[in-house]
């Protein structure tokens, strides 16, 4: 069965896409799971904690990145695997593309390395379909959580360089450009006709 994330910078209208999906999807009776990272899993929810938490400022960006790759380990291993297997629909906020894109990219540790650790991680799984929100530097800051958490509070400079890995990644077949300062309803609207030209729903 599909298996369906969502990429993007801090403040792309993720989450509200994919609440939308989530209807959509229930009114179609199709059985699906969400799960976000990091996070997904018991342990995965504790690294998040960790991950996100202000008090760590000083973490390593080597740290940084070995954490969400043992979320993402877990979350694989004992979510989504087994419920691509039994048929459901997996849908994920952030996966391997984030790392890329803020580690490799944003946090320059190289994207040779990420990707070669990630695919270890994850035993090479990969999502059928990346639906990438694109933003501004104008949205950004309209969006930005001022209050938000660490990742959050990195300044456009880092948020630029993640653009950057985005638009590496996204000369992938399986990537879709969104630009998600369209009205919601219409980002929606196009997120369903690649859903059902790819999938049966």
């Amino acid at each position: 069965m599909p298996f369906i994330t969502f990429e993007g910078i801090d403040g792309c209208g993720k989450s509200t896409q994919i609440e939308m999906l989530k209807s959509y999807l229930e009114k179609k009776s199709v059985k699906f799971s969400i799960f976000r990272e990091p996070g997904g899993t018991d342990i995965g929810e504790q690294i998040r904690q960790t991950l996100l938490d202000k008090n760590n400022s000083d973490m390593s960006a080597k740290t940084e990145f070995f954490l969400y790759v043992a979320s993402r380990a877990q979350l694989v291993e004992r979510e989504i695997r087994p419920r691509l297997n039994m048929g459901e629909f997996v849908i994920l906020d952030r996966y391997v593309d984030s790392s890329v894109a803020y580690q490799g990219f944003g946090r320059e540790l190289g994207k040779r390395m990420v990707i070669l650790i990630n695919e270890f991680a994850t035993d090479m799984l990969y999502p059928d379909l990346t639906f990438y929100l694109e933003i501004d530097e104008k949205t950004f800051k309209e969006r930005r959580q001022l209050s938000g958490d660490r990742i959050e509070a990195e300044g456009w400079q880092f948020m630029k360089r993640v653009i950057k890995g985005y638009e590496f990644l996204s000369k992938s077949k399986r990537f879709v450009k969104i630009d998600s300062r369209l009205n919601p309803d219409r980002i929606f609207k196009c997120i369903i006709k690649e859903i059902e030209s790819h999938f049966s729903v």
